[in-house]
């Protein structure tokens, strides 16, 4: 089931124009940045968009430019498991790695402990009216989401296509806070 609905979702991101997606990704920022979670936010963490996601690149240094430490998810693929690593300088700190998503190069690696992160900016292919998530099938976010503090928020990006009724749950699926789309 989770594959099919993976297959449909993409055939709708597909479909839609990059202007498209610019001009819901600037909506949802508004929406994200209007968020009180958001401002009362000293750290947060931002996954770096693919093509197919919310654009978070104007997100990251906005964030970055208001003052917010920022951090972004370092793949360990042989672990198999996700770490924050703070930014300080998009264009500087990120290289293209693992899957083809940028992340902190590799002498600039500064694990931000999981305690101290305050919101969590989460990419999905799909979400559910219940704020369950349906990721690409790796399980990386799903072990991340599962070891933050009670006290993280964590909060879903998507189009409004990637919003469907009911997602197949399985006990190792974490769902978001909230989920914001346009």
């Amino acid at each position: 089931m989770k594959h099919v609905i993976r297959k449909n979702i993409k055939k709708l991101l597909d479909t839609h124009s990059g202007l498209e997606k610019s001009r819901k990704s600037a909506i949802i920022k508004g929406k994200l940045f209007n968020e009180e979670v958001f401002r009362k936010a000293r750290v947060v963490m931002f996954y770096v968009s693919l093509k197919d996601e919310v654009d978070t690149v104007p997100m990251i240094d906005e964030a970055l430019k208001a003052g917010k430490r920022v951090c972004v998810p370092v793949i360990l693929k042989e672990e198999k498991k996700l770490i924050a690593g703070e930014i300080h300088n998009r264009l500087e700190d990120l290289e293209k790695q693992h899957f083809g998503i940028y992340q902190p190069r590799a002498d600039r690696v500064k694990e931000v402990p999981l305690k101290d992160i305050d919101l969590v900016v989460v990419p999905g292919v799909a979400f559910d009216k219940h704020d369950m998530r349906l990721g690409r099938g790796h399980g990386y976010y799903d072990r991340f989401l599962s070891c933050l503090s009670a006290n993280t928020k964590t909060i879903g990006l998507a189009f409004d296509f990637q919003l469907v009724e009911h997602l197949p749950k399985q006990p190792h699926d974490i769902p978001v806070w909230k989920t914001i789309a346009a």
